[in-house]
């Protein structure tokens, strides 16, 4: 990992931590134990699908079609309830049509050679119009309390959610896998210089396609968790979600360009983002405003980090011309 996105990655852990305490000293209820309940609960969707988007940009890649896949399966979720089906047989089913998304994803990508933008635009219309055509504009809203009060409920009935033990666990997995395995490195290497990578022995479009159909999966469960979380299942559950996914994993200093960036920055990222939205949300403040603040932070995360690598490159440029004369 670079000097420059480790320093990158404790300014936003820093910042984190100052925006948190700041608001819990500025907002009323911000700094409450139902309030962080709140919170841990809206950051669970960003911070699961962000685990695989940031190995997907690591690597160079994106995808924007995360977010109409877990409409999709939310949808699916309903009408599988509406015919019968348990929800034991639901939850895993609903994690695998995820998958078989992620698996075109990257059939389109690896296999045909297409671009990742183009591709996963394309699907996000796609997965968002089959949801449509499952569930309509409806809902449905009668899944089992124990599912859904799992959910939405604490450990020991205090103020840890309980989803907070799923997001460690997961987080644990995927920091250990990018940080400390071959598997980690190789995605690194693709992301810095594919070609290269391929005649060093990483089977690049291999290792890319498992990516794609990890995080279909993963956008899957997420389905499974918003339906649950608020007992509803609707085609536009989770509409939006894959802006705030990228605006966190790039504001936690993975570059859009791939072959850097962090694990525990894009966590740093993602607590940052959910607890400005939860603090102007808590003062009132209008939709239309928390996208303007999310477009920003995403405007920003990819700007300054450039910003700041032209200003060093200039500065040793110049370094090393006054040395030479």
């Amino acid at each position: 990992m670079s000097r420059k996105f480790a320093t990158w990655d404790t300014a936003i852990i820093a910042l984190t931590v100052l925006v948190l305490i700041i608001a819990s000293l500025v907002v009323d209820n911000f700094g409450t134990s139902r309030n962080f309940t709140f919170m841990v609960l809206d950051l669970l969707p960003i911070i699961l699908v962000a685990l695989p988007m940031t190995f997907i940009i690591v690597t160079g890649e994106i995808d924007l079609s995360v977010a109409s896949t877990l409409g999709l399966t939310s949808s699916l979720m309903g009408w599988f309830w509406n015919h019968g089906l348990s929800i034991e047989t639901i939850i895993p089913l609903c994690i695998v049509i995820g998958a078989v998304a992620g698996v075109l994803n990257g059939f389109l990508i690896t296999g045909l050679g297409l671009p990742s933008l183009a591709v996963t635009i394309g699907t996000l219309a796609l997965y968002r119009g089959l949801a449509l055509v499952v569930l309509g504009d409806g809902a449905v809203a009668d899944f089992p309390f124990n599912y859904t009060g799992w959910v939405t409920g604490t450990i020991g009935g205090g103020a840890v959610p309980n989803v907070l033990i799923l997001i460690v666990v997961l987080a644990l997995i995927f920091g250990v896998i990018l940080h400390a395995t071959p598997v980690g490195r190789s995605l690194y290497a693709i992301g810095a210089n594919a070609q290269a990578a391929h005649f060093a022995g990483i089977r690049v479009a291999r290792t890319k396609f498992w990516l794609y159909v990890v995080s279909g999966a993963v956008a899957g469960l997420v389905g499974v968790l918003w339906t649950l979380r608020y007992s509803s299942a609707r085609a536009d559950n989770g509409a939006g979600l894959e802006l705030a996914v990228v605006a966190a994993v790039l504001l936690g200093g993975v570059s859009i360009f791939g072959g850097k960036g962090s694990l525990p920055g894009v966590l740093a990222g993602v607590v940052l983002l959910t607890a400005l939205q939860n603090a102007l949300r808590l003062e009132d403040v209008s939709g239309q405003a928390l996208n303007i603040v999310t477009g920003a932070l995403l405007v920003l995360s990819v700007l300054l980090p450039n910003l700041i690598s032209s200003i060093r490159g200039n500065w040793q440029r110049r370094k090393l011309r006054q040395s030479a004369a």
